[in-house]
């Protein structure tokens, strides 16, 4: 069974390297989605596929890449169909 998970991520997310790092640690769990800036300066994390490897997204999406500073996490289940690939944009 697969899910999708919708997250929003603030703080010092863009600019270094945040979507990339995502979309990477994405493909190493099998999962698909996107990562894209916002205008606002946070960071949309859609992401789909097993719940567990969801779990373990979500939880390096607490800190992200070296970079980064994650000040605010919020996430949510997405009912959105799952993607083929992981994008950034």
């Amino acid at each position: 069974m697969s899910g999708c998970l919708c997250c929003r991520v603030e703080g010092r997310v863009q600019g270094v390297w945040f979507r990339a790092s995502t979309r990477e640690q994405a493909g190493r769990l099998g999962l698909t989605g996107h990562a894209r800036n916002l205008p606002d300066g946070a960071v949309e994390v859609l992401a789909c596929g097993d719940p567990a490897a969801l779990d373990q997204l979500h939880r390096w999406l607490h800190h992200g890449p070296p970079l980064a500073r994650v000040d605010r996490l919020d996430c949510a289940p997405a009912d959105s169909p799952p993607p083929a690939a992981f994008t950034t944009g």
